[in-house]
């Protein structure tokens, strides 16, 4: 089984948009895991009074800062799936998504995926409407959406250049993410530690990278942006000490080494 984490933080009406989603899916047999990094209230609230089609859990910590690794590390853990799917709250998964990812579940890869980056006009009706029901490449080209050829949905490659892991689209066979203890908590501003830090240090151990792009799409809502490059320098720091050191089993991770 898959199962499908959520990163998400105070925002109901995209994760309203992405739960919808998820539950018009070409494929089943998977589970979704919301990764709550804070303790909202109505998050809770709709979670409470909406029924899907899937296995839902819901995971939460006190909100006292970034800790979106020390949440995710408690998603793996609570994650009944081998194969795990992680999507950032602000990322509305294609239809085939799921059914892109099942196809490569037993690849001892880094599977990673690419994003459509959606205007600011589209992301509003779409918030409005609280319901996911696709887009077009004509929607996103007139909506004024940007990327668009990453919305093109075919298996035969538009580019074979590989390309970084970014962490709002990617999976993993479960075993292979704990051999390295998974995320690294001591990343506690946004960047770097999600993606970055964590490409580095399974490539470390041997795991080879592998495209999904055109067959995991997902379509990034727009906001402002929300790191700032002062969180930026510091996590930079801290990942070239685990560079120097060669450490890419973390010690702050799934266990407390």
């Amino acid at each position: 089984m898959i199962s499908v984490i959520i990163s998400h933080y105070n925002n109901v009406a995209n994760l309203a948009l992405i739960l919808d989603a998820l539950s018009k899916q070409s494929a089943s047999g998977f589970e979704v895991i919301v990764s709550e990094d804070g303790q909202d209230p109505k998050t809770a609230a709709f979670l409470d009074s909406h029924r899907y089609p899937f296995p839902l859990q819901h995971t939460t910590q006190e909100d006292i800062g970034f800790r979106k690794n020390r949440i995710l590390n408690t998603s793996i853990q609570a994650a009944k799936g081998s194969f795990l799917v992680f999507i950032d709250g602000d990322c509305i998964p294609h239809k085939h998504f799921v059914k892109a990812y099942q196809k490569v579940k037993e690849t001892n890869k880094i599977c990673y995926g690419r994003r459509v980056m959606l205007s600011e006009k589209i992301t509003a009706t779409l918030q409005k409407k609280m319901q996911f029901d696709g887009l077009s490449l004509l929607d996103l080209i007139l909506g004024g959406a940007k990327k668009c050829k990453e919305g093109i949905y075919t298996n035969i490659p538009l580019s074979t250049k590989e390309r970084g892991l970014k962490g709002c689209n990617w999976g993993i066979k479960k075993d292979l993410l704990v051999q390295i203890n998974g995320f690294d908590e001591a990343y506690v501003h946004a960047g770097l530690g999600e993606d970055y830090d964590i490409e580095w240090r399974l490539e470390s151990v041997g795991i080879k990278k592998y495209s999904m792009k055109n067959k995991a799409i997902i379509y990034h809502l727009h906001h402002k942006r929300t790191y700032s490059q002062e969180g930026i320098k510091i996590n930079f720091k801290i990942f070239r000490k685990r560079v120097e050191l060669n450490e890419f089993v973390c010690k702050n991770g799934i266990m407390k080494i």
